[in-house]
């Protein structure tokens, strides 16, 4: 394609070749072709006159496409579907009459529609698992360095850096159980002719309704499904694709959260996403190091999120057995949901596996608000000693706002601690009041929380799929 013509961004820029290739032209019409041989085969099986050689020969051209024939033949009749029956049995000549027998277009486009989504569902699941790896490891590497930790964006009790990582592993292990149940759940369209009647396959079958009901599940287990949906009209239910999509979805807002709190570090120069060496921040300012992949996936996130509307909407808008208008829209909404959920978790790998983290600078941030959050354990050993709570409480509240406003207003450092040794109702030195800004002690049980997920929860899932383990992901763009 020329440089004349509009290309998709997720392909050129974004998506992974795996991917692309899933929702390529030549994926989907292998898998018609695949499906025409099951198709094939079970009418053979439950007593059609097909031979042997017919299905012989149909396999023997399964992934030779002559797609110059298909595309000659659909400037003609103005059908994908019958364009490539033709060009199909063009390639098997004994075979033609028999090629799509008693099916309907639905029959290869629905079906495949949910085989493609289970491939692209699939490739997700590796890449969501190795996020998961990644970031695990980076939790445990930190499970024990506090940090400044936030409610309302406002400096909050402790954490460590590790800590947080674990609520990015959580949001990623609900995906992944939603993503798992979908899998599950998915279910073949089956061959259930032009309303969902199997009218076609009745009179196939004279009349045999036992056959019809086996041609289903014999054509589901040749494609590697469990079942059909039992009923259906001429497609299957949209709300198939509104659910498949929530899934994705729900990756997109996990990444996009992770992808806040990554630019929002980085902002405070405690954690950067990686930084090529050669790599221009600014075209403007040659200093800058922006945070243009997390920023990229918030972007493509925000794409994705807003494409499950368009795969509910479709789902409520669809008429008696089946209307046309969602054709163009699929064709559209669910591949750009799987390239873009792709290109996603490609960036969150990479993201992920590079992060940089500036412990000197976390100390410091930490430090400075540190003696706010050490003021109750001061008043506790301040009235161990013989101090009156409720007038220490208050003596604490008056230092409190006086050092906070030489912090905002002076643009000088946190000088509470020193406040408070100058006061003789505390009786306390400097030196002592020092002894409570240990970091560590503020963060409870945070390493803790840390182990304890990430061997009981985290690590027996990753073991039960080590086998997908190991990827890498290198961003071109």
């Amino acid at each position: 394609m020329g440089t004349d013509q509009y290309i998709s961004p997720l392909s050129e820029r974004y998506a992974s070749k795996e991917m692309q290739y899933i929702f390529s032209e030549d994926n989907k019409f292998r898998t018609w072709r695949r499906l025409w041989i099951a198709l094939a085969e079970t009418e053979k099986e439950l007593g059609l006159d097909i031979t042997d050689e017919q299905i012989a020969e149909m396999k023997a051209a399964q992934d030779d496409i002559n797609y110059d024939v298909a595309r000659a033949r659909e400037k003609v009749v103005r059908h994908d579907v019958m364009s490539h029956v033709y060009a199909f049995g063009q390639q098997c000549p004994h075979a033609k009459g028999i090629i799509h027998l008693g099916a309907t277009s639905c029959y290869v486009g629905d079906n495949t529609d949910v085989i493609i989504m289970r491939e692209a569902m699939r490739l997700v699941r590796t890449k969501l698992i190795n996020v998961i790896s990644v970031l695990k490891d980076f939790a445990v590497q930190y499970k024990d360095l506090p940090t400044l930790a936030f409610t309302h964006y406002q400096p909050a009790q402790p954490t460590t850096v590790g800590k947080r990582a674990t609520l990015w592993i959580n949001d990623l292990m609900m995906d992944l159980s939603d993503l798992d149940y979908m899998l599950s759940q998915l279910k073949l369209l089956g061959s259930k002719g032009t309303t969902g009647t199997q009218a076609s396959f009745l009179e196939l079958f004279d009349g045999d309704h036992e056959k019809c009901r086996k041609a289903d599940k014999m054509i589901a287990q040749k494609m590697g499904f469990k079942e059909c949906f039992p009923v259906s009209g001429q497609t299957y239910s949209r709300k198939l694709d509104a659910r498949v999509m929530n899934v994705i979805a729900g990756i997109a807002a996990s990444a996009h959260k992770f992808s806040n709190d990554i630019r929002l570090l980085q902002h405070m120069k405690e954690i950067e996403e990686p930084f090529e060496k050669t790599q221009i921040g600014s075209s403007a300012m040659a200093y800058k190091r922006n945070p243009m992949r997390s920023e990229r996936m918030a972007s493509l996130a925000r794409y994705v999120m807003i494409d499950l509307t368009n795969t509910y909407q479709t789902a409520a808008e669809q008429w008696f057995e089946r209307t046309l208008d969602d054709s163009a829209n699929k064709r559209l909404s669910i591949p750009e949901g799987f390239l873009a959920i792709d290109g996603i978790l490609d960036l969150y790998l990479n993201i992920a596996d590079g992060l940089v983290v500036y412990p000197k600078v976390i100390e410091a941030h930490l430090r400075s608000e540190l003696p706010f959050m050490a003021t109750e354990n001061i008043m506790m050993d301040a009235v161990k000693a013989g101090g009156d709570r409720q007038e220490l409480h208050e003596r604490i509240r008056q230092h409190s706002m006086a050092a906070g406003r030489v912090v905002k207003e002076e643009g000088k450092p946190n000088d509470l601690l020193e406040r408070i040794a100058a006061d003789p109702a505390f009786g306390m030195t400097l030196e002592q009041l020092e002894a409570h800004l240990e970091p560590s002690a503020y963060v409870g049980r945070a390493p803790q929380q840390v182990e304890e997920y990430i061997s009981e929860v985290v690590q027996p899932m990753l073991d039960e799929n080590s086998d997908v383990l190991g990827m890498k992901s290198e961003i071109n763009v």
